[in-house]
């Protein structure tokens, strides 16, 4: 099976070319700046073309929250313009797309976790530009997987495990945000179940059920304080320091962008239509901090 995937450092990206490394079957092909930009379409259609895929992912996105908030215009022709732009050109393809989506399409109004007929309500620019790319994929390809995730991590890139080792390793204790709650979701879990939904597309040929939007996060709920208590104590086993992680309010550490309070995703659709169900919080934090212990002692603390 021929995947063509946008951007090539991602975290999901790069999960997913180690996870298709283990597959003979699959050939993935790759588009990334300066060859391919999600803000120039004219080389997005010509790098899809040019591959000839069977199907297609886009998890190259503009991540920078805050900074979306003074960099709307960008934001919005790489999350928006230019998911519509892979789309169009997958479709010209006859090829199907899977569109990585956010959490933050959600204003965390709501107490218990959203499921995917909820209406979306961004409360910032990130969040409405990924909204609007979910919009634009849908109208320009009938045959799309929109895959709404949450709070990504990984051995490598710019996330939360990263940086809370970093700051582990910098300061004698740590003050972190205890009124907003999510679902952790591990970038490799992503890649795999990307891949298993490949699979499934290509045994069985598109569905109609295939279609439209799908929650893809970790099962495990936990606040941002929470998750920084289980990184620092798994860290401590692989020779960290264990220091405290005490508690602080959304109010504590203001930011541009507000968050949702409730980032928490419901994921029965997953399982149902695609058979998948991500690991356990603990199964795969455990992985990521093995891998980044065994890099080098300084691994989780490099940015």
């Amino acid at each position: 099976m021929r995947i063509f995937v946008t951007g090539a450092e991602g975290q999901i990206a790069r999960s997913l070319r180690e996870a298709a490394a283990e597959d003979a079957t699959i050939v993935l092909g790759w588009g990334a700046r300066p060859g391919m930009d999600l803000a120039r379409p004219d080389t997005v259609a010509r790098a899809i073309e040019a591959f000839g895929p069977d199907l297609v992912v886009n998890p190259a996105a503009y991540t920078a929250v805050d900074k979306a908030e003074s960099e709307p215009e960008l934001a919005f022709a790489i999350n928006r313009d230019g998911a519509g732009a892979v789309a169009t050109a997958a479709a010209r393809a006859g090829a199907p797309i899977i569109q990585l989506s956010t959490d933050y399409v959600f204003d965390g109004a709501k107490i218990v976790p959203y499921v995917e007929g909820d209406p979306p309500s961004p409360t910032g620019v990130y969040g409405a530009s990924k909204l609007a790319g979910e919009h634009a994929v849908a109208a320009a390809h009938p045959e799309h997987i929109i895959l709404r995730t949450a709070w990504v991590y990984a051995p490598f890139g710019a996330n939360f495990v990263r940086t809370m080792l970093r700051l582990a390793g910098e300061r004698d204790r740590l003050r972190v945000v205890d009124d907003q709650v999510g679902c952790p979701t591990y970038a490799p879990d992503i890649a795999e179940a990307i891949l298993k939904i490949a699979g499934r597309l290509n045994q069985t040929g598109w569905r109609a059920d295939y279609r439209g939007v799908t929650h893809l996060a970790g099962p495990d709920a936990v606040s941002w304080c929470g998750f920084a208590r289980a990184i620092v104590e798994g860290a401590a086993r692989n020779g960290g320091r264990n220091i405290p992680v005490d508690p602080i309010t959304t109010a504590d550490y203001p930011t541009p962008a507000k968050r949702p309070a409730n980032s928490r995703l419901a994921t029965d659709r997953l399982k149902g239509t695609f058979g998948v169900r991500l690991p356990g919080l603990q199964t795969s934090l455990v992985d990521c901090l093995d891998r980044l212990a065994d890099v080098s002692p300084a691994a989780g603390r490099s940015t």
